[in-house]
């Protein structure tokens, strides 16, 4: 196994359990979560993308299961913002550290808001980045969410 990043010091460092999966990475996917899911062999809907987005003013952080979309206008309600855009990728990569498609919401350079779509709370366990193109993190949804303060809303379009 590669050495960690950020995202998986951070697990360390709270003493959560977590499961390391890595994969072969495609930069020409186009979609690169359902990719992801594909190579791990894993249902879409374990498989959770991380998106980077401002709502208001506010940089916020999205997790939402790789076959769906985001409602910027469910993420902007959820936020108690009038509106909500995704981040331009070069923005995302500064504000986080990480490049994308390899975006974790753990171990970010600077903190942000974490929403996660609430169906992705009913599986045992959730697969999102690992802080690196091609590593993903495995672990129960509530242990995450409690971590990072993450507010759960249906914010699928």
């Amino acid at each position: 196994m590669a050495k960690g990043t950020p995202a998986t010091s951070a697990l360390e460092k709270a003493g959560i359990a977590f499961k390391l999966h890595e994969y072969d990475y495609d930069p020409n996917a186009e979609r690169i979560g359902m990719q992801a899911a594909d190579a791990l062999g894993v249902s879409p809907a374990r498989l959770l993308k991380t998106l980077m987005a401002k709502a208001g003013g506010a940089v916020v952080c999205v997790l939402i299961a790789s076959d769906r979309e985001v409602s910027l206008k469910k993420l902007a309600a959820a936020a108690g913002a009038k509106d909500a855009a995704m981040l331009p990728a070069a923005e995302a990569e500064r504000i986080t550290g990480y490049h994308v498609g390899g975006i974790s919401p753990l171990g970010q350079r600077k903190r942000a808001r974490v929403f996660i779509d609430a169906p992705a709370l009913a599986h045992p366990t959730i697969i999102f980045n690992g802080g690196r193109r091609g590593l993903q993190i495995e672990m129960a949804p509530q242990e995450l969410v409690k971590l990072l303060g993450a507010t759960a809303a249906e914010i699928a379009s």
